[in-house]
C-alpha cells in the first residue's frame, strides 16, 4: 500500500518568528487521521527567525532528531551539551526519564531550516543521552545512507528505537533502492527537489506512507534531498 501525502496537505503554524509544517499531529494542530506511521510520532519543517528560538523547555521518553537544511541550530541542554548544529550533521537526543534544552538560531542575518524528528523510544525511563554526527554530502550522493539506527550501524547515529532513518541527494539518473519487510511500515519524505518513488512523483514537503510493500525504488531525482524510515509496525 503506498498512499501520498501533499505537502500542502500537512498543518501549518506561523508564530511570528517560527513557521512550521506539520506531518503529523502536534500542539494546535490535530487531525485523527494523522497521529503518526508506525512509531513515527513527529516532523516538523521549521524555519526559525534570525535571533530567535526555543526556550528552555523539557521532554520525556522520546527519541529526537534534528535535521539542519540551512543556518544553524545553537542546542544547549540539562546534560551540559552546548552544539551548535549545522546543516549535514543529524543530532539524536534521547529524552529518557527527562531532558530540557532550549534551541536558538543566533544568527542576525539567516533563517534556520530544520526538520525536527521524533520516534517513539522501544524502552522507557532511560538514562537521557546525546549524540550528534557529520554526514558529508559525498556519503548521500546516489544513494540511501544511514544516518540513525538502533546500534549505530555503518557510522550512524544510536538510538532507543527500533527503526532506520536513511538520508539521500539524488539528481539526473541516479536511483537507489531499499528492501524491506512487509510486515514493516516504511515512510519516505522529500525535503526538496522532485523524486519517483515507487513509481509516485513526490515533490518538496510530500511524502508517501508504505505498508505491505517488499522493496522502496527512488529514480527520477531533480535536485531531491530526501529521508527514509524504516518502522515498527
Amino acid at each position: 500500500m503506498l498512499f501520498l501525502r501533499k505537502s500542502q496537505d500537512r498543518g501549518y503554524a506561523d508564530h511570528g518568528w517560527l513557521k512550521s509544517f506539520h506531518s503529523f499531529s502536534f500542539a494546535g494542530y490535530h487531525d485523527p487521521r494523522f497521529m503518526g506511521w508506525g512509531n513515527l510520532r513527529v516532523i516538523n519543517e521549521d524555519r526559525v527567525a534570525p535571533g530567535m528560538g526555543f526556550g528552555k523547555h523539557s521532554h520525556r521518553n522520546m527519541e529526537i532528531i534534528s535535521y539542519v537544511l540551512s543556518g544553524e541550530l545553537a542546542h544547549e541542554d540539562s546534560m551540559g551539551n552546548v552544539k551548535g548544529i549545522p546543516p549535514g550533521d543529524v543530532q539524536r537526543m534521547s529524552a529518557g526519564n527527562g531532558v530540557t534544552h532550549s534551541e536558538f538560531n543566533h544568527a542576525k542575518d539567516q533563517t534556520t531550516h530544520f526538520l525536527q524528528i521524533w520516534i517513539e523510544p522501544n524502552a522507557l525511563e532511560i538514562t537521557p543521552g546525546y549524540e550528534q554526527k557529520t554526514i558529508p554530502p559525498a556519503n548521500k550522493q546516489g544513494k540511501l545512507c544511514l544516518v540513525a539506527s538502533p546500534n549505530g550501524q555503518d557510522g550512524s547515529v544510536s538510538m532507543t528505537a527500533d527503526a532506520k532513518m536513511y538520508a539521500g541527494l539524488f539528481d539526473g539518473n541516479q536511483a537507489a533502492s531499499l528492501s524491506l519487510n512487509p510486515k514493516r511500515k516504511a515512510y519516505v519524505h522529500l525535503i526538496q527537489g522532485s523524486l519517483s518513488v515507487n513509481g509516485q512523483d513526490l515533490n518538496a514537503g510530500d511524502a508517501l506512507l508504505i505498508q505491505d510493500e517488499s522493496q522502496i525504488d527512488i529514480a527520477n531525482g531533480k535536485s531531491a534531498e530526501v529521508l527514509v524510515f524504516d518502522l515498527s509496525a
